[in-house]
Protein backbone atom coordinates (compact mmCIF):
# COMPACT_ATOMS: atom_id res chain seq x y z
CA UNK A 1 0.00 0.00 0.00
CA UNK A 2 1.36 3.44 -0.95
CA UNK A 3 2.09 5.93 1.87
CA UNK A 4 -0.73 8.20 2.94
CA UNK A 5 -0.60 11.70 1.39
CA UNK A 6 0.58 14.48 3.69
CA UNK A 7 -2.34 16.74 4.69
CA UNK A 8 -1.95 20.25 3.34
CA UNK A 9 1.20 19.33 1.42
CA UNK A 10 0.01 16.95 -1.33
CA UNK A 11 -2.66 17.78 -3.89
CA UNK A 12 -4.36 16.29 -6.94
CA UNK A 13 -5.23 18.34 -10.02
CA UNK A 14 -7.53 16.80 -12.63
CA UNK A 15 -8.53 18.54 -15.82
CA UNK A 16 -10.09 18.15 -19.24
CA UNK A 17 -10.28 20.57 -22.15
CA UNK A 18 -10.03 20.80 -25.95
CA UNK A 19 -6.66 19.47 -27.04
CA UNK A 20 -4.21 22.23 -27.95
CA UNK A 21 -0.53 23.03 -27.90
CA UNK A 22 1.07 24.15 -24.66
CA UNK A 23 -1.27 22.47 -22.16
CA UNK A 24 1.29 20.38 -20.30
CA UNK A 25 3.74 23.29 -20.31
CA UNK A 26 1.09 25.58 -18.82
CA UNK A 27 0.31 23.11 -16.03
CA UNK A 28 3.94 22.41 -15.15
CA UNK A 29 4.78 26.13 -15.22
CA UNK A 30 1.93 26.76 -12.78
CA UNK A 31 3.22 24.01 -10.47
CA UNK A 32 6.80 25.28 -10.52
CA UNK A 33 5.64 28.82 -9.74
CA UNK A 34 3.92 27.47 -6.61
CA UNK A 35 6.85 25.30 -5.41
CA UNK A 36 5.14 22.19 -6.77
CA UNK A 37 6.89 18.88 -7.43
CA UNK A 38 5.12 16.21 -9.51
CA UNK A 39 4.82 12.86 -7.74
CA UNK A 40 2.60 11.14 -10.30
CA UNK A 41 1.17 12.22 -13.65
CA UNK A 42 -1.13 10.60 -16.20
CA UNK A 43 -2.66 12.04 -19.34
CA UNK A 44 -4.86 10.92 -22.23
CA UNK A 45 -5.49 12.53 -25.58
CA UNK A 46 -8.86 11.51 -27.05
CA UNK A 47 -8.13 12.06 -30.72
CA UNK A 48 -11.66 11.13 -31.77
CA UNK A 49 -13.17 13.90 -29.64
CA UNK A 50 -10.10 16.19 -29.75
CA UNK A 51 -10.14 16.34 -25.97
CA UNK A 52 -7.28 16.19 -23.48
CA UNK A 53 -7.41 14.70 -19.96
CA UNK A 54 -4.80 14.95 -17.21
CA UNK A 55 -4.28 14.02 -13.56
CA UNK A 56 -1.33 15.34 -11.57
CA UNK A 57 -0.48 14.36 -7.99
CA UNK A 58 2.05 16.81 -6.61
CA UNK A 59 3.46 18.16 -3.37
CA UNK A 60 4.58 21.67 -2.46
CA UNK A 61 7.79 22.56 -0.65
CA UNK A 62 6.66 26.02 0.47
CA UNK A 63 4.67 25.55 3.72
CA UNK A 64 2.83 28.83 3.14
CA UNK A 65 1.18 27.63 -0.09
CA UNK A 66 -2.43 26.64 0.63
CA UNK A 67 -5.15 24.85 -1.31
CA UNK A 68 -7.02 28.15 -1.70
CA UNK A 69 -3.92 29.86 -3.10
CA UNK A 70 -3.39 27.03 -5.57
CA UNK A 71 -6.99 27.20 -6.75
CA UNK A 72 -6.80 30.96 -7.16
CA UNK A 73 -3.51 30.68 -9.03
CA UNK A 74 -4.82 28.07 -11.46
CA UNK A 75 -7.84 30.20 -12.38
CA UNK A 76 -6.09 32.23 -15.11
CA UNK A 77 -4.57 29.06 -16.60
CA UNK A 78 -7.96 27.38 -16.83
CA UNK A 79 -9.52 30.44 -18.45
CA UNK A 80 -6.76 30.72 -21.04
CA UNK A 81 -7.18 27.13 -22.21
CA UNK A 82 -10.89 26.51 -21.54
CA UNK A 83 -10.14 23.93 -18.87
CA UNK A 84 -12.66 22.11 -16.67
CA UNK A 85 -10.78 21.19 -13.51
CA UNK A 86 -10.70 20.10 -9.88
CA UNK A 87 -7.94 20.69 -7.36
CA UNK A 88 -8.16 18.73 -4.10
CA UNK A 89 -6.06 17.99 -1.04
CA UNK A 90 -4.88 14.43 -1.72
CA UNK A 91 -5.31 13.38 1.90
CA UNK A 92 -8.94 14.45 2.28
CA UNK A 93 -11.23 11.38 2.45
CA UNK A 94 -14.27 11.26 0.18
CA UNK A 95 -17.43 11.48 2.30
CA UNK A 96 -19.36 8.45 1.09
CA UNK A 97 -22.94 7.50 1.86
CA UNK A 98 -23.63 3.81 1.19
CA UNK A 99 -27.05 2.47 0.23
CA UNK A 100 -27.96 -1.20 0.51
CA UNK A 101 -31.00 -3.50 0.49
CA UNK A 102 -30.87 -7.20 1.39
CA UNK A 103 -27.56 -8.29 -0.18
CA UNK A 104 -24.65 -7.21 2.00
CA UNK A 105 -21.52 -8.48 0.24
CA UNK A 106 -20.62 -5.14 -1.36
CA UNK A 107 -21.41 -3.20 1.82
CA UNK A 108 -19.32 -5.53 3.95
CA UNK A 109 -16.42 -5.34 1.51
CA UNK A 110 -16.43 -1.52 1.45
CA UNK A 111 -16.61 -1.31 5.24
CA UNK A 112 -13.70 -3.72 5.65
CA UNK A 113 -11.53 -1.96 3.07
CA UNK A 114 -12.28 1.37 4.72
CA UNK A 115 -11.32 -0.03 8.13
CA UNK A 116 -7.95 -1.27 6.82
CA UNK A 117 -7.15 2.02 5.06
CA UNK A 118 -7.41 0.51 1.58
CA UNK A 119 -10.07 3.11 0.71
CA UNK A 120 -9.59 6.78 1.54
CA UNK A 121 -13.26 7.36 2.28
CA UNK A 122 -15.26 8.50 5.29
CA UNK A 123 -18.70 6.93 5.75
CA UNK A 124 -21.07 9.27 7.64
CA UNK A 125 -24.14 7.10 7.03
CA UNK A 126 -25.55 3.85 5.71
CA UNK A 127 -29.06 4.03 4.23
CA UNK A 128 -31.30 1.03 3.60
CA UNK A 129 -34.90 0.25 2.79
CA UNK A 130 -34.59 -2.76 5.14
CA UNK A 131 -33.10 -3.29 8.61
CA UNK A 132 -30.96 -6.39 7.97
CA UNK A 133 -27.64 -4.55 8.13
CA UNK A 134 -28.31 -2.23 11.04
CA UNK A 135 -26.24 -4.47 13.39
CA UNK A 136 -23.34 -4.44 10.90
CA UNK A 137 -23.42 -0.64 10.74
CA UNK A 138 -23.44 -0.52 14.54
CA UNK A 139 -20.35 -2.77 14.64
CA UNK A 140 -18.44 -0.18 12.62
CA UNK A 141 -19.92 2.73 14.57
CA UNK A 142 -21.67 4.18 11.53
CA UNK A 143 -25.14 5.76 11.79
CA UNK A 144 -27.81 3.63 10.09
CA UNK A 145 -30.87 5.21 8.50
CA UNK A 146 -33.86 3.01 7.70
CA UNK A 147 -35.79 4.64 4.86
CA UNK A 148 -38.50 2.24 3.63
CA UNK A 149 -39.67 2.72 0.06
CA UNK A 150 -43.08 1.99 -1.43
CA UNK A 151 -44.74 3.30 -4.56
CA UNK A 152 -46.66 5.77 -2.41
CA UNK A 153 -43.66 6.93 -0.32
CA UNK A 154 -40.94 6.97 -3.00
CA UNK A 155 -40.89 10.78 -3.34
CA UNK A 156 -40.74 11.23 0.43
CA UNK A 157 -37.97 8.62 0.76
CA UNK A 158 -35.85 10.31 -1.91
CA UNK A 159 -36.38 13.70 -0.25
CA UNK A 160 -35.08 12.21 3.02
CA UNK A 161 -32.07 10.80 1.20
CA UNK A 162 -31.24 14.15 -0.41
CA UNK A 163 -31.64 15.77 2.98
CA UNK A 164 -28.99 13.43 4.37
CA UNK A 165 -26.69 14.09 1.43
CA UNK A 166 -26.87 17.83 2.08
CA UNK A 167 -26.83 17.63 5.88
CA UNK A 168 -23.82 15.28 5.98
CA UNK A 169 -21.93 17.06 3.19
CA UNK A 170 -21.76 13.85 1.17
CA UNK A 171 -19.39 13.73 -1.83
CA UNK A 172 -20.33 10.30 -3.16
CA UNK A 173 -23.36 7.99 -2.95
CA UNK A 174 -22.67 4.28 -3.50
CA UNK A 175 -25.50 1.92 -4.38
CA UNK A 176 -24.02 -1.26 -2.91
CA UNK A 177 -26.76 -3.55 -4.25
CA UNK A 178 -29.52 -1.10 -3.41
CA UNK A 179 -32.51 -2.68 -5.11
CA UNK A 180 -34.62 0.38 -5.78
CA UNK A 181 -34.77 2.38 -9.01
CA UNK A 182 -33.93 6.04 -8.42
CA UNK A 183 -36.15 8.67 -10.00
CA UNK A 184 -34.86 10.68 -12.97
CA UNK A 185 -34.82 13.81 -10.84
CA UNK A 186 -32.71 12.19 -8.11
CA UNK A 187 -30.30 10.79 -10.73
CA UNK A 188 -29.83 14.27 -12.16
CA UNK A 189 -29.20 15.79 -8.72
CA UNK A 190 -26.56 13.12 -8.03
CA UNK A 191 -25.01 13.38 -11.48
CA UNK A 192 -21.36 12.34 -11.42
CA UNK A 193 -21.39 11.48 -7.70
CA UNK A 194 -23.40 8.26 -7.47
CA UNK A 195 -21.99 4.83 -8.35
CA UNK A 196 -24.02 1.66 -8.92
CA UNK A 197 -22.99 -2.00 -9.28
CA UNK A 198 -24.85 -4.74 -11.11
CA UNK A 199 -24.18 -8.16 -12.59
CA UNK A 200 -23.14 -8.35 -16.23
CA UNK A 201 -26.03 -10.52 -17.39
CA UNK A 202 -28.12 -7.47 -18.21
CA UNK A 203 -30.03 -7.01 -20.42
CA UNK A 204 -30.26 -10.73 -21.28
CA UNK A 205 -31.25 -12.08 -17.86
CA UNK A 206 -33.50 -9.71 -15.94
CA UNK A 207 -35.55 -10.21 -12.81
CA UNK A 208 -34.96 -11.66 -9.37
CA UNK A 209 -33.08 -14.84 -10.39
CA UNK A 210 -30.58 -13.88 -13.10
CA UNK A 211 -28.00 -16.49 -12.04
CA UNK A 212 -30.53 -19.29 -12.38
CA UNK A 213 -31.38 -18.06 -15.87
CA UNK A 214 -27.69 -17.80 -16.69
CA UNK A 215 -27.07 -21.35 -15.47
CA UNK A 216 -29.93 -22.65 -17.58
CA UNK A 217 -28.40 -21.01 -20.64
CA UNK A 218 -24.92 -22.34 -19.90
CA UNK A 219 -23.08 -19.05 -19.53
CA UNK A 220 -19.27 -19.16 -19.54
CA UNK A 221 -18.58 -15.73 -18.02
CA UNK A 222 -19.79 -14.19 -14.76
CA UNK A 223 -19.10 -10.50 -14.41
CA UNK A 224 -20.07 -7.15 -12.94
CA UNK A 225 -20.24 -3.51 -14.02
CA UNK A 226 -19.70 -0.43 -11.84
CA UNK A 227 -20.98 2.79 -13.37
CA UNK A 228 -22.21 6.26 -12.61
CA UNK A 229 -25.94 6.56 -12.07
CA UNK A 230 -27.98 8.30 -14.76
CA UNK A 231 -31.70 8.45 -15.60
CA UNK A 232 -31.03 5.71 -18.20
CA UNK A 233 -31.27 2.62 -16.01
CA UNK A 234 -27.94 0.73 -15.76
CA UNK A 235 -26.54 2.63 -18.75
CA UNK A 236 -24.43 5.32 -17.09
CA UNK A 237 -20.71 5.91 -17.83
CA UNK A 238 -18.83 2.73 -16.95
CA UNK A 239 -15.98 3.00 -14.43
CA UNK A 240 -14.96 -0.64 -14.03
CA UNK A 241 -15.92 -4.13 -15.20
CA UNK A 242 -14.64 -7.56 -14.25
CA UNK A 243 -15.33 -11.16 -15.31
CA UNK A 244 -14.58 -14.71 -14.17
CA UNK A 245 -14.72 -17.73 -16.45
CA UNK A 246 -17.06 -20.55 -15.39
CA UNK A 247 -18.18 -23.83 -16.92
CA UNK A 248 -20.97 -26.41 -16.89
CA UNK A 249 -19.88 -27.85 -13.54
CA UNK A 250 -20.96 -24.76 -11.60
CA UNK A 251 -24.32 -24.85 -9.81
CA UNK A 252 -26.58 -21.78 -9.65
CA UNK A 253 -25.54 -21.23 -6.01
CA UNK A 254 -21.88 -21.32 -7.00
CA UNK A 255 -22.52 -18.79 -9.75
CA UNK A 256 -24.17 -16.52 -7.19
CA UNK A 257 -21.13 -16.77 -4.89
CA UNK A 258 -18.74 -16.05 -7.74
CA UNK A 259 -20.90 -13.15 -8.84
CA UNK A 260 -20.87 -11.62 -5.37
CA UNK A 261 -17.08 -11.68 -5.28
CA UNK A 262 -16.80 -10.06 -8.69
CA UNK A 263 -19.37 -7.39 -7.80
CA UNK A 264 -17.58 -6.49 -4.57
CA UNK A 265 -14.19 -6.22 -6.26
CA UNK A 266 -15.42 -4.18 -9.23
CA UNK A 267 -17.31 -1.79 -6.96
CA UNK A 268 -14.41 -1.30 -4.55
CA UNK A 269 -12.07 -0.43 -7.42
CA UNK A 270 -14.59 2.06 -8.82
CA UNK A 271 -14.99 3.71 -5.41
CA UNK A 272 -11.21 3.79 -4.92
CA UNK A 273 -10.54 5.40 -8.29
CA UNK A 274 -13.32 7.93 -7.80
CA UNK A 275 -12.08 8.83 -4.33
CA UNK A 276 -8.56 9.31 -5.70
CA UNK A 277 -9.85 11.65 -8.44
CA UNK A 278 -8.81 9.23 -11.17
CA UNK A 279 -12.15 9.12 -13.03
CA UNK A 280 -13.10 11.82 -15.52
CA UNK A 281 -16.37 11.67 -17.43
CA UNK A 282 -15.96 11.87 -21.20
CA UNK A 283 -19.44 12.13 -22.72
CA UNK A 284 -21.15 8.77 -22.21
CA UNK A 285 -17.98 7.02 -21.03
CA UNK A 286 -15.11 7.62 -18.62
CA UNK A 287 -11.38 8.15 -18.67
CA UNK A 288 -9.74 6.35 -15.73
CA UNK A 289 -6.22 7.67 -15.19
CA UNK A 290 -4.39 4.95 -13.22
Amino acid sequence: MSPRPQPGREFVLTLSCPDQAGLVHAVTTFLVSHSGNILESQQFDDRLQNRFFMRVHFDVSDPTVSLEELRTGFGPVSQAYGISWRLQDASTPTRTLIMVSKFGHCLNDLLFRRSTGALNIEIPAIVSNHREFEPLARTYGIPFHHIPVTKETKAEAEARLLGLVDELDVDLVVLARYMQILSDDLCKQLDGRAINIHHSFLPSFKGARPYVQAHQRGVKLVGATAHYVTPDLDEGPIIEQDVVRVDHSRTPDELVAIGRDVEAQALSRAVKWHSENRVLINGHCTVVLR
